[in-house]
């Protein structure tokens, strides 16, 4: 029999809105720039509101978060809180800033996009990532043109006419740049914004602590919130010693060849790092199946996760990789609050079935 999956995920979106999830979090936290290497402030968000829930989270010695939602945990549940973005690697003579990318944002994508540009000394500027000599009337190799970090630079919304002027500002190399996100919310159940990898994993997470903790309950679960999954060793240390299970929320991949979709939990069952936990899976599954969860199995064949990074560290973790379904991954997101309502529900289905 074939699925109307668009009737389907209708019907199981409108069950889902009765629990009137406040997306509140999810749009606080995307408005904070967060690359790897940066996340302090994504941090502290993140900690504060675990900790108005009632909960007692602590930082990593990698500035992560850590929170346990009771005793003992032997489930950890993961989601990196950085983001792509970019450092200064360079100035031009003509004071244009050299950019060396921070994980692998798209820059066919990114091209055209406003940035800030964050000092050491606390200053901010602002500025648009462009292609050198970007004007059509000037460069007749524009659209033909690869776009790559040697041939691309941020232009700085400031008075710089060389080198000079732009190191008077305060701006020296390595100094981060982070990029606008364009966050809507839109009345179709669409998120679209940058950064939905993984900014909806965190919010993911941060329900399941809002809910469990409306419900009174306690689970064997420790959240952890990495700060370097982007630059591949976020999830390699930091958790609990009581850890045996890793369940890692993370963008589920859309695109040709895959079975994502926006409205669905994707449930990888392997990566660019190898196949995760089969009789993990296996238990999602079912439970997804049980429950009349949106869920999609797949493969992702240019992708790795915190689990990958816990594993390659030596963690003896059985691990398994889920989160709601992410177009145009590394450039402009969109995901639906079906997908992540779903990813939620096979959290906490999960969380139900070890008690």
């Amino acid at each position: 029999m074939k699925i109307n999956y668009r009737l389907y995920n209708f019907l199981y979106f409108c069950q889902n809105m009765t629990t009137q999830t406040d997306y509140t979090p999810l749009q606080d936290l995307v408005a904070i720039d967060s690359p790897s290497g940066f996340t302090q402030k994504a941090a502290q968000f993140i900690f504060d509101y675990l900790s108005k829930l009632g909960y007692a989270p602590e930082y990593t010695n990698k500035g992560a978060v850590r929170c346990a939602l009771g005793k003992s945990p032997y489930l950890s549940i993961a989601s990196h809180a950085d983001t792509l973005g970019a450092v200064v690697a360079s100035v031009s003579k003509k004071g244009e800033l050299r950019i060396s990318k921070v994980g692998g944002p798209s820059l066919n994508s990114y091209e055209g996009g406003y940035c800030r540009i964050y000092t050491l000394d606390d200053r901010i500027y602002t500025g648009t990532l462009l292609l050198n000599n970007p004007s059509v009337h000037t460069n007749a190799q524009e659209k033909t043109t690869l776009r790559t970090t040697d041939n691309m630079h941020v232009r700085i919304d400031e008075l710089v006419a060389n080198r000079k002027d732009v190191r008077a500002l305060g701006i020296q190399n390595g100094d981060f740049i982070c990029f606008e996100t364009y966050y809507q919310d839109l009345p179709s159940g669409f998120i679209k914004s940058r950064f939905m990898d993984n900014k909806a994993g965190c919010f993911v997470m941060l329900e399941l602590a809002r809910r469990l903790k409306a419900e009174g309950r306690e689970a064997p679960v420790e959240l952890h919130f990495t700060t370097y999954e982007e630059v591949g060793h976020g999830g390699s240390g930091g958790q609990s010693k009581t850890i045996k299970e890793l369940l890692v929320i993370d963008m589920g991949v859309v695109g040709t060849d895959r079975e994502g979709r926006e409205t669905a939990c994707s449930i990888c069952a392997k990566d660019a790092s190898g196949p995760y936990d089969y009789n993990f899976r296996k238990k999602l599954v079912q439970l997804a199946q049980q429950h009349k969860i949106p869920y999609v199995l797949d493969v992702y064949p240019f992708y790795r996760s915190d689990g990958s990074a816990a594993l390659r560290a030596g963690h003896d973790f059985r691990v398994a990789v889920i989160g709601p379904g992410v177009s145009a991954s590394h450039g402009m997101e969109r995901t639906h609050k079906q997908g992540i309502e779903a990813t939620i529900d096979l959290c906490m289905a999960y969380i139900e079935s070890i008690g």
